[in-house]
């Protein structure tokens, strides 16, 4: 029986509930997993600790009927995340909080504290993911605990899973994609001729893009997946300032036309490769892909990553890269994991 700790309980987080409410039979029959969640803990929604299991439908329920974990019957209120994580007796941590990333707080300190205690850790966060990989899974190590976070890149398209496992053997001479939905919807509606003023809107409209889409537009939810995938994959020691970036907004009609009479097409394109001198050269920026390029062809919010590796060539994964599912799916997955790797 798992015993989970959630800190943050918004979408992503609700998300992973109904999932686990939905499939919980199946995943004892066809998995042999049994769980329990001990502890919610959210800095807006309040909190609750049962040591014999929430109710998830009815943390839901009090969520969306009364706006508070408070509103939950039963347990006990009141615990901050980190009393949450040294007192809830659980076995992994799930790290939902806001991501911030600047710092990766108050991220970084979730993860430490629940490491630190032989706790694993899975997050979808890309905060403590893109600023401290390296020295928390060093933690996770050393202390005998796991630190999962496959849905950090491309939500429940399972990218970092497949580079770590199926592609294992493989050493990767480059790491290419398409990684933020927005941007490339973006593109895709300007292709067919709207404005770029008028394709946000259309973005903010449909819920693709935020009141500020700054961190879409101009590359820097981008330089964060990349940074993650430089430090996991080509041992860099990386942060998201470190990755040359530039966004979308310069994109002009004109720009657009010039792809298109070229037999070409713009996707915003994060990217790492190591130079010969073993360094490791990371960027996002607009790029002009000619229209064979697998990457080329993924349009709409759809995400892509393109492996480009020494033994098999270039090995490409298209799927959705957000999403309240999507997401908490990826958390399903590295909860598994860690079961099966207990077991």
């Amino acid at each position: 029986m798992q015993k989970i700790a959630m800190i943050g309980f918004g979408n992503v987080g609700q998300g992973l509930a109904d999932i686990l409410i939905r499939k919980r039979a199946e995943l004892k029959r066809r998995h042999g997993y049994e769980f329990k969640v001990v502890a919610i803990s959210d800095f807006r929604l309040g909190s609750v600790y049962q040591a014999e299991g929430i109710n998830l439908k009815r943390a839901i329920d009090a969520v969306k009927k009364k706006g508070s974990l408070e509103a939950y019957r039963g347990g006990e209120k009141g615990w901050d995340a980190l009393r949450t994580i040294r007192d809830c007796g659980a076995d992994v941590m799930v790290e939902l909080a806001y991501t911030d990333l600047s710092t990766g707080q108050p991220a970084i300190d979730h993860c430490k504290a629940a490491l630190r205690q032989g706790m694993s850790v899975v997050t979808s966060n890309k905060g403590p993911a893109a600023l401290a990989y390296p020295a928390l899974n060093r933690l996770a190590r050393k202390n005998d605990a796991s630190f999962l976070i496959e849905g950090t890149v491309m939500s429940g398209t399972p990218v970092l899973n497949l580079a770590m496992n199926d592609l294992a053997g493989n050493e990767f001479k480059s790491i290419s994609g398409i990684l933020n939905g927005t941007t490339n919807y973006m593109l895709t509606e300007m292709e067919k001729g709207m404005s770029y003023d008028d394709v946000l809107a259309k973005a903010q409209k449909l819920g693709y893009a935020e009141a500020d889409p700054t961190g879409d537009v101009e590359g820097i939810d981008a330089a964060g997946k990349v940074c993650i995938l430089a430090n996991m994959f080509m041992n860099a020691k990386m942060k998201p300032e470190d990755v040359r970036r530039r966004g979308i907004t310069r994109l002009k009609p004109a720009d657009i036309e010039m792809a298109k009479k070229g037999g070409k097409r713009w996707k915003l394109i994060g990217a790492v490769k190591r130079r010969k001198n073993g360094d490791v050269d990371a960027s996002v920026k607009p790029v002009m892909l000619p229209l064979d390029d697998p990457l080329a062809g993924v349009m709409g919010p759809t995400n892509a990553v393109t492996f480009d590796t020494d033994l098999l060539g270039k090995v490409t994964v298209v799927g959705p890269g957000a999403g309240r599912v999507e997401t908490g799916y990826s958390i399903l997955v590295d909860l598994l994991a860690i079961e099966r790797s207990r077991s």
